[in-house]
């Protein structure tokens, strides 16, 4: 029997408040230095359309001193918490068998001094890294609240990653709203970046150099975007491990009206209610059928009230404590 957040009515709507933090690592050679810097203004005009706050790292004419940079964002992050905060890192990356790095101009930071500076932050994390060799990022980051997206699903995938043009283009794309529900979840922009990588190498006749990878349940593992059949992931994990995808699908950078009409506390009970039903949806095998659609049903019928509510006005998703799935 699982309890969620109760809501009282006259809540008001409150937006989701994001805050971006993009760091641009070395370029290496120009042409890199240029796309960079491409996909952080498109970083800039999402932030603009989310009306979120944004800054920028890596401009300067002087990268000496990057590092000291990032790591003073970051503290200056944990005394400013938000809804959810975003780092994205664009640039290279390298991997020497031990230790995964990203590439800054001056010294580099790698993926444990990184999680180290993110402790302090409360606030709940979306965490990307679009560099190469970046996927041991996610062992080092991954963690209760945090959702990870690396460019690559291993140290030793070193070519330069496109990923990062993708993803960020994909926010504003309405052709990535995969469920249609008029917004794209940080899970559809995830799909949507990687079916266009596969498309470029399939395009251009070459091999495939990049395979990104997500982890939102904290288990430091990761899903490829070949692992979902739609918005579910479907393969089997090794040792029945938990599938990534469900909290990464309960985030979007740019809301939908409806989704902005919520209060904060009907977001929350909302997503509570989806996690339930995923989790019920997974142990759909081990259950008799009659008690399998009993609760399917208790989950569904509040998730429509709450969009009721929503529909009407009300913004809330009716008062006192309701359990699911009893």
């Amino acid at each position: 029997m699982i309890t969620v957040p109760s809501v009282a009515r006259g809540d008001r709507p409150a937006p989701t408040k994001h805050s971006i933090l993009v760091v641009i690592g070395a370029a290496g050679e120009a042409e890199y230095g240029e796309l960079f810097q491409d996909w952080a203004d498109q970083w800039r005009r999402i932030a603009k359309l989310a009306q979120a706050d944004i800054s920028v790292l890596g401009e300067s004419a002087d990268g000496s001193n990057d590092r000291e940079l990032v790591a003073a964002a970051l503290r200056q992050q944990a005394d400013a918490p938000c809804d959810i905060f975003w780092l994205v890192l664009l640039g290279h990356g390298t991997f020497d068998g031990h230790a995964a790095k990203f590439n800054l101009r001056g010294a580099d930071f790698t993926a444990e001094e990184l999680g180290g500076w993110l402790d302090p932050i409360s606030s709940r994390m979306v965490l990307i890294n679009c560099a190469s060799s970046s996927a041991p990022f996610i062992n080092a980051l991954s963690g209760e609240d945090r959702i990870v997206i690396t460019a690559a699903k291993s140290g030793y995938e070193l070519n330069f990653a496109r990923f990062g043009q993708y993803l960020v283009d994909a926010f504003a794309d309405s052709s990535a709203d995969l469920d249609k529900d008029d917004q794209v979840s940080l899970l559809e922009a995830y799909l949507t970046a990687c079916g266009r990588v596969a498309e470029f190498y399939d395009g251009e006749a070459r091999l495939a150099t990049e395979h990104a990878l997500i982890d939102d349940n904290g288990d430091g593992l990761g899903t490829p975007a070949n692992w979902f059949r739609g918005l579910r992931a479907t393969q089997q994990a090794k040792e029945g491990a938990e599938l990534d995808g469900a909290r990464a699908h309960q985030v979007h950078l740019i809301a939908s009206d409806r989704e902005s009409r919520m209060s904060a506390a009907a977001r929350q009970r909302r997503d509570a209610l989806e996690l339930e039903l995923a989790a019920l949806r997974d142990r759909k095998a081990d259950l008799e059928e009659q008690t399998y659609f009993r609760e399917l049903e208790s989950i569904l019928v509040q998730l429509a009230r709450i969009y009721q509510d929503v529909q009407d006005g009300e913004s809330t998703a009716g008062s006192g404590t309701e359990k699911v799935a009893q």
